[in-house]
């Protein structure tokens, strides 16, 4: 965001967790920045709390009509629209063959076509400028298969596909000035995973890095400032992820190991949880 372009943005998911965390550092970097969610109460707590010219905005994913006058919304109180930070997401973890095609269709709704719909609406005011830029953030889970999350790692997958493929689509179409980024965290102590610390079904949430939603929101006001197609983090765990993507079969022999060990670092934490050791103050 260069000096004199309008400073509007909005954030998803942002009563909370990443999405809080990211609002208060865009607030701090300068841009006016609308916090929304479902729970209006929240936004607007989160909203007083940063200050800055940050507002409130109850705003519903899975409506694109909604999510289309949020974006008009912004566009006009704030000058334009230059960041959209879709972040809202949920999870139900289980067996994947036990559980039912509503559980799907949620995850779909909410973390595939909620990051459809902020997409699309952002791109009418950003084309009308000339320029604009929106942060999808997805997940490490979005790169590789994860037992126990298989409908939440199917509905990332699809957001990332989206995203990449929308943005060949723009670059073809001769459209330069608007970037599309994608951003996938390993877990992150975010309210949708500290509820299921003790849930074995979550064990690969657990398997690598417990990142702070302060870190991602850090990556995520970078990659605003200079974007990127996709970032992993940490950098390694994207890469290593890929591995088994790229070799399924690899993945699929060391499984059992795999799993044994993210178990273990999962009930590690959750002692370290239990014990008041963790998060960090």
């Amino acid at each position: 965001m260069e000096d004199g372009e309008a400073k509007g943005a909005l954030v998803t998911g942002a009563a909370r967790g990443i999405g809080a965390a990211t609002a208060l550092r865009l607030a701090e970097a300068g841009y006016e920045v609308c916090i929304s969610d479902l729970d209006q109460n929240a936004c607007q707590i989160v909203a007083e709390g940063i200050g800055m010219g940050a507002w409130a905005r109850r705003l519903d994913v899975t409506d694109p009509e909604e999510c289309r006058r949020a974006a008009t919304e912004v566009a006009e109180r704030s000058g334009g629209l230059s960041l959209w930070v879709n972040n809202a997401g949920i999870l139900h973890s289980g067996k994947a063959q036990d559980q039912e095609p509503d559980v799907y269709r949620s995850m779909l709704e909410v973390n595939t076509m909620g990051t459809v719909n902020g997409t699309l609406a952002a791109l009418a005011p950003m084309r009308k400028a000339g320029s604009g830029h929106v942060i999808n953030v997805v997940s490490l889970a979005g790169l590789v298969a994860a037992p126990g999350e298989v409908g939440y790692g199917a509905s990332k997958h699809a957001a990332i596909a989206f995203s990449v493929g929308l943005l060949y689509d723009l670059r073809r179409s001769g459209i330069s000035e608007i970037d599309i980024s994608v951003i996938c965290p390993d877990g992150v102590w975010s309210p949708m995973i500290a509820d299921k610390v003790n849930d074995r079904d979550t064990a690969a949430s657990f398997s690598g890095s417990i990142l702070m939603p302060e870190d991602v929101a850090r990556r995520i006001e970078a990659v605003a400032k200079r974007p990127k197609v996709v970032t992993a983090i940490p950098r390694w765990r994207g890469a290593m992820l890929r591995l088994f993507d790229a070799f399924p079969g690899l993945g699929l022999r060391l499984l059992p190991a795999l799993l044994r060990d993210a178990e273990r670092k999962q009930r590690k934490l959750a002692e370290r949880v239990a014990a008041g050791k963790f998060p960090p103050a």
